[in-house]
């Protein structure tokens, strides 16, 4: 089991959801408005 961390970040807008199985992966959609921008993806459980 990996160990918890803090992490701390400034930003714009934050969105929760779920991760979605997309083939051997995984696939979270985000606003259309976000594409070509920078994004960071925390797990939390």
């Amino acid at each position: 089991m990996k160990k918890e961390t803090k992490i701390e970040l400034i930003g714009f807008e934050m969105l929760e959801k779920q991760v979605n199985k997309s083939g051997n992966s995984g696939r979270v959609y985000v606003p259309v408005e976000w594409i070509g921008k920078r994004v960071k993806i925390v797990l939390i459980e």
